[in-house]
């Protein structure tokens, strides 16, 4: 009951809810020039929601507060790049965000995704390659798909259209985890 009446104050101030678990993010459009006036609406939003959630014993954490706006990189620079008021906390635009284990980037590239992708499967490769005299191949091969390849599969629908640049990072990675499981079996 109290997700539902966050999520129906977030309705009326014209703004878009997405609730999961004990998390909810408030999403809005707007044209660049208007950003101010979408910065100020979510800010009365979330000042409506701090009070009912102090009239009912809950609490904010401020600690996970992001902001994200999204455009082409050709309008970033049109939109507000100043602190975003939520509550008594200034938030301060990022690049990118986490949601649901997929990054988003504000210019909506997913180069952030795959930079993180590439990083997390790049340092399980070396740990990996670092025991694997004393794996066996099944032992290897399920760290593999754990460690790695779930990584890369993990909402690959997000990957739909995206660079030959960073499909490429993407291939470099399933070639280097081919060539360690495949040097492992001689």
């Amino acid at each position: 009951m109290d997700q539902l009446h966050t999520l129906q104050l977030v309705k009326h101030h014209q703004l878009l809810p997405h609730a999961y678990a004990n998390d909810t993010q408030i999403y809005g459009f707007c044209q660049p020039a208007d950003s101010a006036e979408l910065c100020e609406k979510v800010s009365v939003c979330v000042d409506h929601v701090l009070a009912w959630m102090a009239s009912n014993r809950l609490q904010l954490n401020h600690a996970k507060i992001e902001v994200l706006w999204c455009s082409s990189s050709r309008r970033q620079h049109q939109i507000l790049s100043s602190p975003v008021c939520i509550g008594s906390t200034h938030v301060q635009p990022g690049s990118s965000i986490r949601d649901l284990g997929v990054y988003i980037d504000a210019d909506m590239t997913t180069m952030a995704h795959v930079t993180t992708v590439v990083r997390v499967s790049f340092t399980a490769l070396h740990q990996i390659h670092s025991v694997r005299q004393s794996l066996s191949h099944h032992a290897l091969l399920t760290l593999v798909h754990a460690l790695i390849v779930s990584k890369i599969d993990y909402c690959k629908s997000v990957l739909t259209g995206i660079s030959g640049q960073l499909q490429d990072r993407l291939h470099y990675v399933l070639n280097a985890t081919a060539h360690l499981v495949f040097s492992a079996r001689q």
